[in-house]
């Protein structure tokens, strides 16, 4: 008789699989799912695996950045005379992640020099971009760049002597600004201009150099002189995309500095801009395409910087938002209201506010943002209007670009 062969063992359940054993493909997929960038910074350092999953990835941080624009972390209030810049943080019960960022940054500002009189602080703001402050010093004349979220501070040096050689009737100085574009790894330009009566030019600063380099005057960048009453013919710029944008005070058109090529230009606006120029913002659409935002009564108007069929550039008119209902939404009144005010155009979000100070100094303005792409209004907070204001965006943490191990934890 054939003898029985013994039963087969019963097979053994597959060992479980966790979180950290996931690739790094699948992981990232999760990772788009998280709500903001505050939250993906806390999840990506809760250990290597996940922070190798993230770090330079670039294709991984444009679809990020696709579905989840930076995000406002507050704004800075810029007041005239000697003081020091206050914050306003953007406060949400439902977003942790972002009061966490803010809570382990320099909002305060503590981290700048100390002045010589403590009674009379001098520290203001010339530009807020790439998560950076440039500030300067309305007695010193210093000038530094300063990270609030990773308190990185760097003292700028003296513009060269040949910076101010050569210039024709009026100098005037005009303003610096940053550009600390990812792919640079944590190194940074800063640019400041100037102008006489008919000409421009630029000086900038390499973090990785230590030094300026000064450009040579841009010519024909006026169309007539200019008399001694009008010296300042062109406003404050706004850097957007590496491109910086000063507006003409007397002419519908901007001056342009490539910061890339470091080349200057001219773009004029639509005739529908044209005497509006201390109405609107310069920036750009979700997309990268070039926007100009202006505020008429309750009305916010845009215009889009489109290619043509023939690759000849024109200005074409966008969507309109009649925001007569922001009564609604704040419990106030068009009288009160005053009218809107565009403060900045940021990756498709328009940062604007309600101006009371026309009615009553005394009345705390509204400030809100809408969308572009989404069309949904959010309200910011409630703040008495003070002088110029700083949107600060949460910038891509360069301890999520670098490859090698970063012993700093940007914002988590």
């Amino acid at each position: 008789m054939a003898s029985e062969q013994p039963p087969s063992p019963p097979p053994s359940e597959p060992a479980p699989t966790t979180i950290t054993g996931l690739g790094g493909d699948l992981l990232r997929e999760i990772f788009l799912l998280l709500p903001s960038l505050p939250s993906l910074v806390r999840a990506a350092f809760a250990c290597r695996t996940f922070l190798d999953a993230v770090r330079s990835f670039p294709a991984f941080r444009r679809r990020f950045r696709e579905l989840h624009p930076q995000p406002l972390l507050g704004i800075f209030f810029d007041p005239d005379g000697p003081a020091i810049p206050s914050f306003a943080p953007f406060r949400r019960r439902d977003d942790p992640d972002r009061r966490a960022a803010v809570r382990r940054g320099d909002f305060f500002l503590t981290g700048l020099p100390d002045d010589e009189d403590d009674a009379r602080p001098g520290w203001v703001i010339n530009d807020c971009h790439d998560g950076y402050l440039v500030l300067e010093h309305i007695y010193t004349r210093d000038a530094l760049a300063y990270n609030p979220l990773t308190l990185a501070l760097d003292l700028l040096p003296p513009l060269p002597e040949e910076f101010y050689d050569d210039f024709q009737g009026y100098y005037t100085g005009l303003d610096y600004h940053i550009h600390a574009p990812d792919e640079l790894d944590g190194a940074f330009r800063v640019m400041y201009a100037c102008h006489d009566d008919l000409r421009a030019r630029a000086a900038v600063f390499s973090s990785d150099t230590r030094a300026w380099q000064v450009l040579p005057y841009s010519e024909a960048l006026r169309a007539t002189p200019q008399s001694g009453e009008h010296e300042h013919w062109l406003t404050d710029g706004r850097i957007v995309d590496g491109f910086i944008y000063w507006v003409y005070s007397d002419e519908d058109a901007m001056l342009v500095l490539d910061t890339t090529t470091l080349h200057f230009s001219r773009v004029d606006f639509p005739d529908y801009l044209k005497g509006l120029t201390s109405m609107f913002r310069v920036g750009k659409t979700r997309d990268g395409v070039l926007c100009c935002v202006v505020a008429i009564e309750f009305n916010l108007y845009v215009w889009l910087r489109e290619v043509r069929d023939d690759g000849v550039e024109e200005w074409v008119r966008g969507q309109l938002f009649q925001l007569d209902d922001i009564v609604e939404e704040t419990g106030g009144t068009l009288e009160e209201h005053g009218q809107l005010k565009v403060l900045s155009v940021v990756d498709g979000v328009v940062y604007f506010s309600t101006h009371e100070t026309f009615e009553d100094a005394s009345l705390p303005c509204w400030f809100l943002s809408i969308d572009l792409e989404e069309y949904n209004m959010d309200l910011l907070f409630q703040r008495n209007y003070d002088s110029r204001i700083h949107p600060y965006i949460m910038p891509w943490p360069r301890s999520l670009v670098r490859n090698k191990a970063c012993l700093q934890v940007e914002g988590a």
